[in-house]
């Protein structure tokens, strides 16, 4: 479990040392994780030994939203104090993310075509 967790956070670290290398606009651990994906890929074994350790990460993962949860905590009088615009970035957000996420798939499915004769997708 302790090399898998060492694989994770070289892999983390190997994707920030890029992204701040090269100016990258992408996080660190974004490009780690696929940088990651890509060595799952390239050697199968990788994945087979990460397994048991990620889903004992996975298991524990609601720990690692307690900071998150403090910080609104900590911050919880200036929430109040701006709850219209944070519901209605929230609202909106969502809105415009399942309009983009219609509008895509439609699109893919115009381009690609359904393979569903009958239409009933």
């Amino acid at each position: 479990m302790l090399h898998a967790i060492g694989a994770l956070l070289v892999f983390q670290l190997a994707g920030e040392a890029i992204s701040q290398l090269l100016g990258l606009p992408v996080p660190g651990p974004v490009l780690g994780m696929a940088l990651l994906f890509a060595a799952m890929g390239a050697v199968p074994a990788l994945a087979q030994r990460m397994r048991d350790t990620a889903n004992a990460l996975l298991q524990h993962l609601s720990l690692l939203f307690v900071p998150a949860g403090v910080g609104v905590m900590l911050h919880a009088q200036r929430v109040a104090a701006e709850w219209v615009a944070i519901v209605a970035a929230v609202v909106v957000g969502t809105a415009i993310t399942l309009v983009v996420t219609a509008l895509t798939i439609k699109g893919c499915i115009r381009l690609l075509g359904s393979g569903d004769a009958g239409g009933d997708a």
